[in-house]
């Protein structure tokens, strides 16, 4: 069923690049909106030496993002370093970013598959208790359950939007709990599975509030994603068929560091509150700063008390072209 409500230190390290190799490539899976194996939480979560990951060849650069985040260039220790690279075929590689210094293996995931704008942006949430209470129930979680999305899909509403180009913020809940639906972006699904309810009826709030928008055939939302839709819930993982069922430890505090991120330092953003718990969470955001619209979920139990008419893509649009912003071309999406 669909959810319709819907340490110690950790530096951040200096930035050097490192040769990738393809033997260092084959260490771990695809970071990628659409990763090419499937890896469980135990690589990321077990206190091993931290390993070398990919990132797909229809990502941005890492090694050019992280070079604007450091001033200097050290050369690399061997003490712990960890590689974000990218490769564009089997016989192919590039220059990847190394972040040296200690890292506790317990944070690796974050380390590396987030995007490194927002993990410039939100590291300092790592040093806190609640994150470290998270990732330790997280690592015993896995140990007994299936647990959603993958865990290199876990941030990969990070990648698919990064800091800099976050224009519209849509919020929802909890992740898919279904096998093969959740891949990190809130209410969209993984390439060739079918849109849920509650996306349906967003195609059908689109197909008034838009001319000429036709729904697709499926629920994957990437194409919004790149061209700066950040679809964030407000739990990033879930136990495989119970809804809810990472409610309360610890995700909602890190996501509102997310929102309270944007609301501080961004200006112009729209933000999309659909249902109580959206707009309970945002409720903080700045409406001088901001624009922020609210209405009913979309799921079916609640769309019919006014979200089919809410037009609230129209007016995203309008309020990005009045603020010299590119309007987000809702009909666009990667099939």
């Amino acid at each position: 069923m669909e959810n319709i409500n819907n340490p110690e230190v950790i530096p951040s390290g200096n930035i050097v690049e490192k040769k990738a190799t393809n033997e260092e490539n084959k260490n771990f899976g695809v970071i990628s909106p659409k990763p090419k194996r499937t890896q469980t939480l135990d690589a990321f979560f077990t206190r091993t030496p931290v390993k070398k990951r990919k990132v797909s060849e229809d990502m941005e650069s890492p090694a050019k993002k992280l070079q604007s985040l450091n001033d200097t260039e050290p050369e690399p220790t061997s003490e712990a370093k960890l590689a974000v690279e990218k490769t564009t075929g089997t016989t192919q590689s590039t220059l990847a970013p190394v972040v040296t210094g200690p890292v506790d293996p317990l944070f690796a995931l974050e380390y590396e598959s987030m995007d490194p704008t927002w993990l410039q942006a939100l590291k300092a949430e790592f040093t806190k208790p609640y994150f470290k209470q998270l990732k330790t129930f997280l690592e015993a979680e896995q140990k007994g359950s299936k647990i959603f999305p993958p865990a290199e899909d876990i941030y990969s509403w990070s990648r698919f939007t990064p800091l800099s180009k976050v224009k519209v913020v849509i919020l929802g809940q909890d992740p898919y709990h279904g096998t093969g639906q959740a891949h990190g972006l809130a209410f969209s699904v993984k390439k060739g599975v079918g849109a849920p309810p509650s996306l349906v009826n967003i195609y059908k709030t689109l197909q008034q509030d838009i001319p000429g928008f036709t729904p697709p055939n499926h629920g994957y939302l990437a194409g919004w994603a790149k061209q700066g839709v950040l679809m964030l819930n407000a739990a990033l993982t879930v136990r495989a068929h119970q809804a809810n069922s990472h409610a309360g430890k610890g995700w909602e505090e890190f996501t509102d560091a997310v929102i309270q991120y944007l609301n501080q330092n961004k200006e112009g953003l729209v933000f999309m509150l659909w249902g109580s718990y959206a707009q309970k969470k945002g409720k903080g955001i700045n409406q001088k700063k901001h624009l922020v619209l609210k209405s009913v979920h979309p799921s079916p139990l609640s769309a019919h008390r006014g979200f089919f008419s809410c037009q609230h893509f129209s007016k995203a649009n309008k309020y990005l072209k009045d603020h010299s912003k590119k309007p987000i071309a809702w009909e666009t999406f990667d099939e």
